[in-house]
């Protein structure tokens, strides 16, 4: 079964998390590479999330 989009959003928000808490050039403000695309992973999934919940209410 395909995982749901919260399931999704929340293991995109852990790997954003964990990376930004190790990665020096994180923490400074700007992203690293990695940090970009796990950024921009997290962001898309948030933003589908929210606009689903706002859909359901």
């Amino acid at each position: 079964m395909a995982d749901s989009l919260h399931t999704r959003y929340m293991t995109a928000t852990t790997a954003w998390r964990t990376h930004h808490n190790s990665c020096p050039t994180c923490r400074s403000g700007q992203h690293c590479a990695t940090g970009a695309q796990l950024f921009e992973r997290f962001t898309r999934l948030q933003d589908a999330y929210l606009t689903q919940q706002k859909r359901k209410s």
